[in-house]
């Protein structure tokens, strides 16, 4: 099988983001300053009782994919936030339809758990997410009140998505089963390989208007159909229909668009979904996707630097404070790849937060009071770890600190995760 990986799915170049963020300002308060305020209201890294609130999202941000250290903090927060704080949705940065079938698993343990795994984006197939999903089948098997599983993302909508749709037909308007068809089958994968189809139809297929109509014309005639007020049925069919729209219409864009297109049709997936079970959610996903950050720019060396807004910022924007944005921070260390990790440069947020001498902890940075070199340090341009694989050459930046995160969970130093094969 083709190697697939988020970086390859978001641009249609093959060329895309998936890691963390901010952007800093060197502050004029003294770093003694700063860790004497940060180490008197640090706390341990799973005291999240007092972080969520009556969040009924919660943004799991990670500044580098591939990191075991932080895959665990992430799992210890979802026990958390399931077994404590009533969460009951996960949802993760990858494919949707491939989502549906790893939902099952978690609900009914019917599937091969790691021949699924398999198909997730390269860097999450490891031990370590394998636990997350280990988890929550032990927990449904005990449980009434299930916890249920999510892809927010369109990139390698897979056939299964067609046959869905496909199947709505033939059962509720059997009688327009031949126009979807005509206009389903053209597009449908020739693969379960999404890596090879999504290489073969952005770089070869030259004209591709057809395919996108095509598309367009399939969620249309779902979307059209006759159905009753809050018909599940058809809800799930037409959320099918739509990443099939997404998919062709962000691989036909220019490359710089995709960003901005990915992360608005991730937000609106995230949305659907709490609309649509009524469950309280926990978003896992890279930084630069969960962070509150309106004006987000990403340097990609050697390319020209990249704007969009995030998925947490849309969710800023239609949740308020019932959005909670939760970032976990690093130093340094080596992620999944190997990938090394450089330290932080001064100028980083996150080095002030190594600065503490601490190997690990939380920080709220709503804590208040904050004398006024912390809340200068807290309220002006931040800039962190971009992408991994660019060392110290990537960044994001964009608003503050204090916009961007509510709660910090830091780390100093990190090994990578254990990949399943």
């Amino acid at each position: 099988m083709t190697p697939i990986s988020r970086r390859t799915l978001l641009t249609g170049s093959a060329l895309a983001v998936a890691t963390a963020g901010l952007r800093p300002v060197r502050s004029s308060a003294t770093g003694d300053q700063l860790t004497s305020w940060i180490n008197r209201n640090a706390k341990p890294v799973g005291d999240l009782r007092h972080t969520i609130g009556g969040a009924q999202i919660a943004g799991l941000g990670e500044a580098a994919h591939g990191t075991a250290e932080i895959t665990h903090l992430k799992l210890r927060a979802v026990r958390d936030l399931v077994e404590h704080h009533g969460f009951r949705s996960v949802i993760f940065e990858d494919d949707w339809s491939l989502g549906t079938l790893l939902n099952d698993y978690v609900l009914t343990g019917r599937g091969d758990l790691h021949a699924l795994m398999d198909e997730l984006s390269t860097e999450a197939r490891t031990h370590e997410n394998a636990e997350l999903f280990q988890y929550l089948r032990t927990y449904n098997a005990t449980h009434r009140d299930k916890v249920r599983f999510a892809g927010s993302e369109y990139f390698s909508t897979r056939r299964l998505s067609y046959e869905a749709v496909a199947e709505y037909v033939a059962r509720r308007a059997p009688h327009r089963l031949a126009e979807l068809h005509r206009i389903l089958d053209p597009i449908k994968p020739f693969t379960d390989n999404m890596g090879e189809y999504v290489q073969w139809y952005y770089r070869e297929v030259k004209d591709k208007a057809p395919y996108v109509a095509g598309a367009q014309a399939v969620h249309a005639l779902i979307r059209e159909l006759p159905h009753r007020p809050n018909d599940r049925d058809h809800a799930v069919t037409e959320q099918h229909a739509r990443q099939i729209r997404s998919f062709y219409t962000a691989f036909s864009l220019p490359e710089d668009e995709i960003w901005a297109y990915r992360d608005a049709r991730a937000a609106e997936n995230v949305r659907w979904w709490h609309s649509f079970t009524r469950n309280k959610v926990v978003y896992w996903a890279a930084t630069a996707h969960t962070a509150n950050a309106p004006h987000l720019r990403v340097t990609v060396p050697p390319g020209p630097d990249v704007r969009f807004k995030p998925v947490g910022a849309y969710l800023r924007q239609w949740y308020g404070a019932r959005y909670r944005s939760v970032a976990y921070t690093l130093d340094h260390g080596t992620a999944l790849g190997p990938t090394p990790l450089p330290p932080a440069p001064t100028d980083w947020f996150e080095h002030q937060l190594t600065a503490t001498g601490r190997d690990n902890f939380l920080l709220d940075l709503r804590t208040k009071p904050q004398p006024p070199a912390v809340h200068a340090w807290l309220n002006q341009p931040a800039r962190t770890r971009g992408l991994a694989e660019a060392g110290t050459t990537s960044y994001l930046t964009g608003d503050s600190p204090s916009t961007w995160f509510d709660v910090v969970l830091h780390t100093r130093e990190v090994t990578p995760t254990h990949p399943l094969n």
